[in-house]
């Protein structure tokens, strides 16, 4: 499937045809999976500096980060935003001692403990509703709870953190995919986060225009990651 974008024409793909450029990028070109994640997360925290200054945000960026690799490019869109002296709350779902050192996110996760960013740990929605409700005044939340690899229906605590958000309606950023959106049909696995801005990486996914999509991803940006082929625009 070939799309436009801001003007520039892309290849489409789907969860599988994407994987499968990371695993070549990683296994057959040696490029080290911190570096994709650095390139993700520094691209989609200009996205979200754009929107906090167009936006005259007072408030802090409230950047959600679930277990993985999506977690881990919510870390590092964390320090970027930090040195570019936005206010940052990241809030961990899960314990983030569980998380391995050894991984890319726990790497980056380890670099946001290291510089004393606001982190907490929560376990259900109740443990940031009043912040994700005060996002919807002056702040933006950034969504990197789950990424392109799911597939089946989402299940609790994440269920009730969607529905907090879309109930509240902050001006939300979605890391490379909304959570709960299935990126290869456009279909909301359950439920998914309705997105103001989607930044997904490498390339854009089918799922972004088909059926329910284009509504959970609003505006979509397109962020290279430095992947060793041809960017995909044709």
């Amino acid at each position: 499937m070939e799309v436009e974008i801001n003007g520039v024409k892309y290849r489409a793909v789907t969860r599988e045809e994407m994987r499968e450029m990371d695993r070549a990028a990683i296994e057959d070109y040696g490029i080290p999976g911190l570096i994709l994640m650095e390139n993700a997360g520094r691209g989609a925290a200009m996205r979200v500096v754009n929107a906090h200054h167009a936006r005259k945000c007072t408030g802090p960026v409230l950047i959600l980060c679930g277990k993985g690799n999506n977690g881990g490019d919510g870390f590092v869109i964390a320090r970027h935003l930090h040195n570019a002296g936005l206010p940052v709350a990241v809030r961990y779902l899960g314990d983030a001692t569980e998380i391995n050192p050894a991984s890319d996110a726990g790497a980056n996760c380890f670099i946001v403990l290291k510089m004393k960013l606001d982190f907490r740990e929560i376990a259900a929605a109740r443990d940031i509703e009043d912040e994700v409700t005060a996002c919807k005044e002056s702040g933006i939340l950034v969504d990197a709870l789950m990424g392109t690899g799911l597939r089946g229906d989402v299940r609790e605590p994440i269920a009730g953190i969607i529905s907090l958000v879309n109930s509240a309606r902050p001006y939300t950023v979605a890391v490379d995919t909304p959570s709960g959106l299935d990126c290869n049909t456009g279909r909301p696995l359950g439920c998914a986060v309705i997105a103001d801005d989607t930044v997904t990486f490498g390339l854009p996914k089918v799922g972004f225009f088909k059926g329910e999509g284009p509504r959970h991803v609003g505006r979509l940006t397109v962020v290279e990651i430095s992947l060793p082929r041809n960017r995909g625009q044709t």
